[in-house]
């Protein structure tokens, strides 16, 4: 893993994401390695030479960059193109200073991960009004998930994450995030979690042409008969995901679950029942 220390010049960019304003990364590149990362299109743009997966620039200065009062009271999601917890936070607590420059701000704060090192900054998460941790994961199978997210943290070790930050008071999701079609049980993770989760996110797999040949390799090491089946989702006219959208709906709507759907064939975003 290559690590490089750089100085950012700014820290908090317009977000272009469905929801929020404001998107704050304190790293390029991911320690991760998930197989379907779609953030390796970043190489584009930070020219990065080093294979996805194999590099963290870590914005050392991040926190010192937060100093103007037009983002009070504005929302806020940190983690959009990076895991702002990913192993490397242990050592520069990037994530925890910035969390306490915005202290005084009071932005509403939605972090997206997938670790569970999150549950260090509870003390400051609970100095919000307004703050939300999404922790995502693809399967309950931990084998299936060393071969997606093989630096990843276990799903036990996020799954006991979640049930401390319920039991502390911030608002829970799990964002069921790739939906990789006949592998992610979506019922399963939800019955499995549903006493201690507010509410759940669904994105389905997506085969940007970065990762296509990545979700391949991975079939055939590990669900060969699934190749056929994913041709035929992604192949033009498909009406898979529509399926399963609905199929979703319906399920959330009868058992009373908060939900969002962030599919990506939709013209728009999506959304269930209301988060607050």
């Amino acid at each position: 893993m290559k690590v490089k220390e750089i100085k950012a010049k700014s820290i908090i960019v317009k977000s272009n994401l469905p929801e929020g304003d404001y998107v704050i990364n304190p790293y390029i590149g991911c320690q991760h390695g998930c197989v379907f990362c779609y953030a390796r299109f970043m190489k584009r743009f930070t020219g990065h030479k080093e294979p996805w997966g194999s590099f963290v620039d870590v914005k050392i200065n991040a926190h010192d960059l937060i100093k103007d009062k037009k983002y009070e009271k504005k929302y806020i999601t940190l983690g959009s193109v990076t895991d702002c917890y990913q192993p490397l936070d242990k050592k520069y607590k990037l994530t925890r200073k910035i969390l306490k420059k915005l202290i005084p701000l009071q932005p509403h704060i939605d972090i997206l991960t997938k670790s569970d090192l999150v549950v260090r900054d509870i003390d400051l998460l609970k100095r919000f009004k307004h703050s939300m941790v999404a922790i995502s994961l693809s399967s309950l199978d931990d084998k299936m998930r060393r071969e997606l997210e093989p630096l990843a943290p276990s799903l036990d070790r996020r799954i006991k994450a979640l049930k401390k930050l319920h039991r502390t008071g911030i608002y829970s999701v799990i964002f069921i995030s790739p939906l990789l079609p006949e592998i992610t049980n979506w019922k399963q993770i939800i019955n499995k979690t549903r006493s201690f989760i507010d509410e759940y996110w669904f994105e389905n797999l997506n085969l940007y042409p970065s990762i296509k040949d990545n979700i391949y390799r991975f079939l055939k090491r590990n669900k060969p008969e699934l190749i056929k089946k994913y041709d035929k989702i992604y192949s033009k006219n498909s009406k898979y995901w529509y399926e399963i959208e609905k199929e979703i709906r319906e399920f959330c709507d009868k058992n009373k679950i908060k939900f969002r759907i962030y599919f990506h064939h939709a013209a728009k975003t999506k959304t269930g029942n209301p988060r607050l």
